[in-house]
């Protein structure tokens, strides 16, 4: 795994040491401060290029176009929320996926069945134990977004998100978030509204780099990739973990992300 993560800057490999700790508690502190951490440059430059060898042709053959008109939500109704409120706005989401049964033996599938990574998570977010899903298809995804295609505005079903950037576009690709949008208890429609119609003076910016590690809670935090542009496309790999095993999508699931089901 050393040629592939920098572990000499990054000791994930080496839980419970001094510099393992002092990894975990600045981590910690980004997470509390910005509802996010990075790793900047996890992913070493020659595994980056060889990951995107290996993962271009997959895209390019296998792909599913994931195109669809929604809202923020992904849900024809909202129990609460009139048919009309500017928090049901519709947006589109367009970008090509590669699934976890399409990537078996692949750089980006090491790393995430590499123990070390989920180690690190369960101490990141608190958690007592971490499972990679039982989805063949779910539980590893590589997304791209060409010219001209976006991921807009959701919250997320799952309480944190992994990702590792394998590859900047060429324009565009902003990550957009605005944190603690809403909690539990309360669904902050109007909240929501106001991020949506460009009124909300605290959604914050972020330009990942090619080989960041990042982790983001994104379940309460709304949040975007802007349209990418240019010839070159973004490419991330999206790692899933729970912290219960045998996790799997169901079949209307996996057929709305992926186009088919296993």
């Amino acid at each position: 795994m050393r040629d592939i993560l920098d572990l000499d800057r990054y000791p994930l490999d080496k839980p419970g040491s001094v510099a393992w700790l002092d990894m975990v508690a600045a981590c910690k502190a980004e997470m509390a401060r910005d509802g996010m951490c990075n790793l900047h440059g996890l992913m070493r430059p020659e595994a980056i290029t060889k990951a995107m060898a290996e993962v271009a042709p997959i895209m390019e053959r296998l792909s599913f176009l994931h195109k669809r008109t929604h809202n923020i939500y992904f849900r024809k109704e909202v129990p609460g929320l009139a048919a009309d409120h500017p928090a049901l706005k519709l947006v589109d989401t367009i970008n090509h996926t590669v699934c976890g049964d399409q990537l078996e033996a692949t750089v980006v599938d090491w790393i995430y069945n590499w123990p070390p990574l989920a180690v690190f998570l369960v101490a990141v977010m608190d958690k007592t134990s971490l499972f990679t899903m039982t989805d063949p298809l779910a539980r590893l995804n590589i997304m791209k977004y060409g010219h001209g295609e976006a991921l807009n505005w959701h919250f997320d079903r799952s309480e944190f998100t992994t990702t590792m950037l394998l590859q900047e576009p060429s324009g565009g690709g902003e990550f957009l978030y605005r944190k603690d949008l809403r909690t539990e208890a309360d669904p902050n429609f109007d909240g929501v509204a106001q991020v949506l119609t460009g009124h909300d003076a605290q959604v914050k910016g972020h330009f990942l780099k090619a080989g960041t590690l990042n982790i983001f809670k994104g379940k309460n935090t709304l949040h975007k990739v802007t349209t990418c542009t240019g010839a070159q496309a973004r490419y991330v790999a999206v790692f899933s973990y729970y912290d219960r095993p045998g996790v799997r999508f169901s079949r209307e699931e996996q057929i709305g992300f992926y186009g088919r089901a296993v």
